[in-house]
């Protein structure tokens, strides 16, 4: 069908602010992602300025607590007192060895989850009779808590590092393979019949429709999953390890050091909120072709 073109009602010249409201305005596109910029910008500066107060009137009430004494300081230590220990944690090298050890089992069993994470769940959501015969017994193994786990496979592998990275495999493999079939599945039919029209094959159908459509639901489960795999290690180190960031907090619990385990807590919350924000600027990234605002 043959576009009818917007009769140009202008005839002196190009559009001026006076046009007519039915003639195209080429710099509108551009107004628009302009706009849409300037407004996520000062939305995230103020949910930033809002995250503050709250963390900050906690600190607060820490520290009158201690000086006050409303808590002995063998049960929460002051402020200062865990700062110090963190810094001195840090500046002997014992901190940075412990979490280079968590780093690499959490990042070796969540590599192991994510593979097969991806594979489940496209499987899942590309083919609608594996799902059918797949998904009710992967709906039971994931409501299995992590812990649950742990005395079966302590008596299959033992409690050396196999028994880690596959707890923390378990503990990334669901997230991302649920996502995954999700994301699939709600890929709009519109794209998929236009797909079809200009006789794609299914490999061009998953690559250049699929794939592109789901890829925001995959990387939530992408973060998900990292998140759960980081949770599930200090768990883990707390129960069967002897070295490592869930060592470090069970170390200091068992000779009463509880500013050992505020600084351990500490360094847990602040890797783990790099990880997320580092993992929200990657899909920011990959996002990168979406308009704002969509």
């Amino acid at each position: 069908m043959q576009k009818m073109a917007i009769p140009a009602l202008n005839a002196a010249g190009p559009a001026s602010p006076t046009t007519h409201p039915l003639e195209p305005r080429p710099d509108l596109p551009a107004r628009r992602v302009a706009a849409a910029r300037t407004k996520a910008s000062w939305t995230w500066a103020g949910r930033s300025l809002w995250a503050w107060p709250f963390p900050l009137a906690v600190l607060a009430l820490w520290q009158l607590s201690a000086i006050w004494g409303w808590v002995p300081e063998q049960v929460l230590p002051p402020p200062a007192a865990v700062f110090k220990v963190f810094g001195e944690l840090l500046a002997s090298g014992e901190l940075w060895g412990h979490l280079r050890i968590s780093m690499v089992r959490v990042f070796a069993g969540f590599g192991i989850g994510l593979s097969l994470g991806l594979l489940l769940g496209g499987a899942m959501g590309l083919s609608p009779t594996f799902r059918d015969y797949v998904f009710p017994l992967f709906k039971a193994f994931s409501q299995v808590p992590v812990i649950g786990w742990l005395p079966v496979l302590i008596l299959v592998v033992g409690i050396d590092e196999a028994l880690k990275f596959l707890l923390i495999a378990k503990a990334a493999l669901v997230p991302v393979a649920i996502n995954t079939c999700q994301g699939i599945q709600n890929v709009p039919n519109r794209l998929v019949e236009v797909a079809r029209v200009y006789g794609f094959t299914r490999w061009q159908m998953l690559r250049k429709v699929v794939f592109p459509a789901a890829t925001a639901p995959i990387w939530n489960g992408v973060r998900y999953g990292l998140t759960h795999a980081w949770l599930a290690l200090v768990v883990v180190e707390l129960l069967a390890s002897s070295e490592g960031i869930g060592f470090l907090i069970v170390y200091g619990r068992q000779l009463f050091q509880l500013d050992v385990v505020l600084a351990a807590v500490l360094a847990v919350g602040i890797v783990g909120f790099v990880i997320d924000k580092l993992l929200a600027v990657s899909e920011a990234w990959l996002l990168r072709w979406r308009k704002p605002g969509l």
